[in-house]
């Protein structure tokens, strides 16, 4: 099968189709509209085999996560996705792969109402990168240089869960847990690892209410660096808040989900700060669209350092996220 035929089979059929989308695939370029009011947010990400994903991993999974990390990146700026654009490197046609691939690419597009408008196909290691597009009004994008000593810390979701599944997923997990891990909390946690669930609504809710926002994909101990180091503060977290969801909790003692919890990548929860006065508008806005978040911390002014306690001792932990290089 040429590079041509396999956009039109599995991909140009399957693309989706919005208003917006003036050209889409089939020529050098797409063309689209932005509405007006809007600013377009663009983000990319790359997974590659055995880096991001394993060799063995589900081709239907990898298409969902390939996108959902994207989409993850919108939310944390507070944007509506739109569109994604699709380069695949693969060593092979492997047209049962390639169908798996292509229907999860689908099902996401058909999900979050958004469309594949473009891309490229190449042959060489597996690779999947996707740029996704979205909008938000001018003034309302949430970055991570907002935050301000005294905001609340906040995250969404149940923190840790990827990490114990990746673990589960290369056979690395301790006997003790082999021995309390049932078959439901296992099939919950490769799920939070191979179909994470971008905070889309979320993200939304939090224009002009949230001061800085991250989404969680390296490790909240690392991810939080960012915002501290863009914002100008520090930090302390309360451990015993953190948010710890019972498929963990059961399957490991309490030291070691604070350690997946701090640092497991591949949650993509959102992590967000805001200020005492805007405290009972996010509970109220978030409550009314039932979204869970928990408040982990606080900022202060100490530029750059990050505090750990466990029930207001400090907590000493030779913990780091995950590192790219």
């Amino acid at each position: 099968m040429k590079e041509f035929n396999l956009i039109d089979h599995f991909f140009k059929t399957k693309s989706g189709q919005r208003k917006d989308v003036i050209i889409g695939i089939g020529d050098d370029a797409a063309v689209t509209h932005i509405p007006q009011g809007q600013a377009l947010v663009t983000t990319t990400d790359t997974l590659l085999s055995g880096v991001h994903f394993l060799p063995n991993a589900s081709p239907h999974a990898i298409a969902q996560k390939a996108v959902a990390v994207n989409l993850s990146d919108l939310a944390a700026m507070g944007a509506e996705p739109a569109w994604i654009s699709l380069s695949l490197s693969t060593p092979e046609v492997d047209e049962d792969w390639l169908t798996e691939f292509s229907r999860g690419l689908q099902d996401q597009i058909e999900y979050y109402s958004i469309q594949l408008i473009g891309g490229d196909t190449v042959q060489g290691p597996l690779a999947i990168t996707i740029t996704a597009q979205g909008f938000v009004p001018y003034d309302q994008a949430i970055t991570r240089s907002g935050a301000k000593p005294g905001d609340l810390v906040y995250v969404t979701g149940t923190l840790g869960d990827a990490g114990l599944g990746l673990a589960i997923a290369k056979n690395e997990i301790e006997q003790a847990t082999k021995e309390s891990l049932t078959q439901i909390n296992h099939d919950f946690l490769l799920k939070r690892l191979h179909y994470p669930t971008p905070r889309l609504l979320t993200g939304t809710q939090l224009r002009r209410i949230a001061n800085a926002c991250i989404d969680l994909s390296d490790g909240l101990i690392s991810d939080i660096q960012h915002i501290l180091n863009m914002s100008s503060c520090g930090a302390t977290l309360n451990l015993e808040n953190l948010p710890i969801s019972p498929a963990l909790a059961n399957s490991v003692d309490q030291e070691t989900a604070i350690k997946y919890a701090l640092s497991a990548g591949d949650d993509y929860e959102l992590l967000f700060t805001v200020s005492e006065e805007q405290k009972g508008n996010l509970e109220t806005t978030l409550a009314s669209a039932n979204i869970q978040v928990t408040c982990i911390g606080y900022l202060n002014g100490n530029v750059g350092n990050l505090e750990l306690k466990l029930k207001e001792q400090p907590y000493q932990a030779d913990i780091k996220g995950y590192q790219h290089f």
